[in-house]
């Protein structure tokens, strides 16, 4: 294993500066977004104590200048909507075998990559919680686990080598050789509890409220069949623990698709939620709820 190897992080959004400012203590680290920056980024962490990290924060035109400095591994930060194009712009900038490991939620962008990129393309499901504050802050809302691997169990030892780098940088991490099922849990999760904290504004806590728990718990009664469908397993304590045990661990955080709504961004509606009514329409099953939910989320 490379002593210190480099990785590029392509997003600087929440999730994107959160790894950064984890990572850059343990490797070689490049922070890419839209514009490049001197300043060091402010780490809120969940003790509540603000550390100021310096991470290289650049953008793919300065990297193309430095060509001793490609990546072992490019992380993918960005919104799922925004991924593939943020690919092919980074494809002009790496070799064509660099390994992926993409943070995406939903289960659409993951298979794409994996038949389009030359390179192997691993997948994480993370429930780390973050949001951005201000142009260079991250606030680190919640504490998670994370878990590596790829679609078809191809890349394991590569899995268990990024696993080692960010188990170094503090977080929890694991190989999953089954990472399919993990992110099709992960979708059943944000689907409970993104589109509604963005259409109501409020923080995840506050859906362990009336009317929000009422709604909540209907929407995990649509989508636990539908997965089943789909022949993923269901957690051992069952769809409505997993849920709100996620619900609880994040109370205070604000949701990603909160967080564009009030940037004015575009949301991962689609990603979030399409591939449930894909399946229920695959299956030939009605999902009212999911179609409203769908239709009342802001695009």
């Amino acid at each position: 294993m490379d002593s210190s190897p480099t990785w590029w992080i392509l997003g600087a959004g929440a999730l994107g500066r959160l790894f950064a400012a984890r990572l850059t203590t343990t490797l070689s680290l490049h922070l890419i977004g839209r514009r490049a920056a001197d300043s060091p980024l402010r780490y809120h962490a969940p003790s509540d104590a603000t550390h100021e990290v310096d991470v290289a924060r650049t953008t793919l035109a300065t990297q193309a200048l430095h060509t001793h400095a490609r990546p072992a591994l490019v992380v993918l930060a960005t919104k799922s909507h925004a991924t593939l194009s943020a690919v092919e712009e980074l494809a002009a900038h790496v070799a064509p075998q660099t390994p992926l490991l993409s943070l995406q939620n939903g289960f659409s962008i993951q298979p794409r990559l994996t038949e389009t990129w030359a390179g192997p393309v691993l997948c994480a499901s993370t429930t780390e919680g973050a949001y951005v504050e201000g142009d260079a802050g991250v606030v680190h809302a919640g504490t998670g686990t994370t878990w590596v691997g790829d679609i078809h169990n191809a890349w394991p030892t590569l899995a268990r080598d990024s696993v080692y780098w960010l188990n170094q940088a503090g977080f929890s991490a694991h190989h999953d050789a089954a990472i399919v099922q993990r992110l099709w849990h992960k979708l059943a999760i944000n689907a409970a509890i993104n589109p509604l904290v963005a259409r109501y504004r409020i923080r995840n806590g506050q859906l362990r409220d009336q009317p929000f728990r009422r709604m909540v718990d209907t929407i995990i009664d649509e989508i636990g069949p539908l997965l089943e469908g789909e022949s993923i397993t269901p957690p051992l304590a069952g769809w409505h623990t997993l849920i709100w045990e996620v619900i609880a661990a994040t109370a205070n955080n604000r949701a990603s698709m909160l967080q564009d709504v009030l940037a004015g961004r575009p949301t991962e509606r689609e990603a979030i939620l399409g591939p449930l009514l894909v399946a229920a329409k695959r299956q030939r099953r009605t999902a009212p709820t999911l179609e409203a939910l769908y239709h009342d989320t802001p695009s």
